[in-house]
Order: C-alpha cells, then sequence, then structure tokens
C-alpha cells in the first residue's frame, strides 16, 4: 500500500467526503475514488458506503485506521525530510497570516526549516490580502482563522486555540464585581481586532451575554497591541490563550469570570495547489502542518 493512497484513505475517513478529502489534499475526485478502490481490492473489503451527504466508514476502514493511528504522520514527516535532503531546499519560502500568530505560533516553528538552508519570510496581513497574495503568487503559505472560501486554494486544520476575555487584573474585578456581567463590561473600553467584533460577539453570545452598543475605543489588527494596552489597564477584549496565558502567569492580566468560558477558534494553514509543485514549498507544507497541528494549542 503507497502512502499517498494511505493518506487519501485518511483524509476521506476523517471528513467522510471524497469531495473534502480531494480538496484538502489538492487532487481530483476520481483520482481520490481511484485510491481507495485500490485500497479496497488490497485489503479484500468495502471501506466506504457511499451515501448522498458522504461516505460511511464500513467495520473494515475503522479497523484499518485504528491500525494506523499515528503512524502514517510519522512516515510522511519522514518521507518529506527524506525528499529534503535529496532536493535543494534553498531558497525563499513567503508566510503570510496574523502577525501574532506568525510571531508568537509559527516563528518558534521554523528551525527544522531554517536548518535546511530555506530563508523565510513572514508577512502580516488579514484574510482578504492573504487570500489575494496566495491567489496572486505573491506568498506561498497563508495562515487564516477562518476557513477558506475561494476555490483556488487547499486548506486544512491546524489547531484549535482558545480565546477567553482578558483584563488587567484591577479591570477584570470592576467587571466581576458589577451586579450584571453585560454592565460590568459595557462600562469599560473595549479593544477589537477589527470594527465587526468577531471574536468579542463570539465570546458574548457564547456567554449568553448583551453585546454594548458603544464602539470600540481601539482596533488593532496586530492582537499584541492590545494586549499592551490591557497591561497598562486599559479596557478588556477578548484574546488567545497563546498570547495572554504568560502574563495571567505572571498577573499582568487575569481572565474575566464568565458564565460559558472560553470559545475556540480554528486555524488553517492555506496554499494554493499548483504551488506544491516546488519541492521547497511542499516540504515547507508538510513541516508546518506537523509542527503546528502537534502543537501546544490550549483547551477552554
Amino acid at each position: 500500500m503507497s502512502v499517498q493512497r494511505l493518506r487519501t484513505f485518511v483524509e476521506v475517513y476523517r471528513q467522510r467526503s471524497i469531495s473534502g478529502a480531494a480538496r484538502s489534499l489538492g487532487l481530483t475526485q476520481p483520482a481520490v475514488s481511484q485510491h481507495i478502490a485500490a485500497l479496497e481490492a488490497a485489503v479484500g473489503h468495502p471501506l466506504f458506503e457511499r451515501e448522498s451527504r458522504g461516505v460511511l466508514p464500513t467495520a473494515a476502514a475503522r479497523e484499518l485506521a485504528a491500525d494506523l493511528g499515528d503512524t502514517l504522520d510519522v512516515a510522511e514527516a519522514a518521507l518529506a525530510s527524506a525528499r529534503a535532503r535529496s532536493a535543494d531546499m534553498s531558497g525563499v519560502i513567503q508566510i503570510a497570516g496574523n502577525g501574532d500568530f506568525l510571531s508568537e505560533v509559527v516563528a518558534p516553528r521554523l528551525i527544522p526549516l531554517l536548518e535546511i538552508g530555506m530563508r523565510v519570510r513572514l508577512q502580516a496581513g488579514d484574510r482578504a490580502q492573504v487570500e489575494d497574495m496566495l491567489v496572486g503568487g505573491a506568498c506561498d503559505l497563508g495562515i487564516f482563522a477562518y476557513p477558506v472560501e475561494d476555490q483556488r486554494l487547499r486548506s486544512e486544520k491546524i489547531r484549535d486555540e482558545a480565546m477567553s476575555a482578558v483584563a488587567a487584573p484591577a479591570v477584570a474585578a470592576r467587571i466581576a464585581a458589577a451586579a450584571d456581567l453585560s454592565d460590568g463590561l459595557a462600562a469599560e473600553a473595549m479593544l477589537t481586532y477589527s470594527l465587526e467584533r468577531p471574536l468579542l460577539n463570539d465570546w458574548l453570545e457564547h456567554n449568553g451575554l448583551t453585546a454594548s452598543a458603544r464602539s470600540p475605543a481601539v482596533i488593532g489588527q496586530d492582537l499584541r497591541g492590545l494586549c499592551s494596552l490591557l497591561r497598562a489597564g486599559v479596557g478588556w477584549s477578548v484574546l488567545p490563550r497563546y498570547l495572554s496565558s504568560p502574563f495571567i502567569a505572571r498577573g499582568e492580566l487575569a481572565e474575566i469570570p464568565s458564565p460559558n468560558g472560553a470559545i475556540l477558534r480554528p486555524y488553517f494553514l492555506v496554499w494554493a495547489p499548483s504551488a506544491l509543485r516546488q519541492p521547497r514549498i511542499a516540504h515547507a507544507r508538510q513541516t508546518l502542518l506537523w509542527g503546528l497541528s502537534k502543537g501546544d494549542a490550549v483547551s477552554p
């Protein structure tokens, strides 16, 4: 059994969809179906039952998935490393995404690429900017905090990140002491990622709280800037725990008590299928998929 066919099987098994697996792998649906048919011939049993909304794994598929476990990821990483040693990996790789995520989460996982002579360029940009750069070839890999919608691009979720409401300890104490939590939040300055306030609104809705009609005091797309203001005692915001946890541990920030706790936000690695024809980009993609998906994302 080839690693490619096993990878196809795992993707179909995870997504319960031939078309979804094809998009994730950058393959055509007929190619995915051929891989599954070849595996079914090898194991001697059907692996999936086709339905109108996707596929359901058979008992044979569940057994195969259990046997594989994490060994496929290990094998792919080994093959990617072997290809890297036999190919010229020198050159530049361009990665674009949210500045704070690139710096705090992605940068520490670039060391394996740097060790084989790759040069990395990190560029901050919002979702629309990163999509345009990927489609236009201005960057090789992108990081999104939302599922990709452009049909010319492919993506794979790399982690779920917990997001919680935080403030300086004194501000968090004032908010918690209010008779009504919504009123306590409304009395303090609001710091947000964007004017639409997607993170704050999602957190408020998750906790059954009322959104303030006031416009944000500060809008900043690099959350590290908001974090600095929060630590100085200005207002409250919703931040990812990869950014807030160190300051909470040092007593510079405090989590605002909430009825239902943190929310989870998914992060995706995004690429154009044609870019993977370059061994350097294909290797960087696989290295980051491995490093980021096995990272230390914090549960709510």
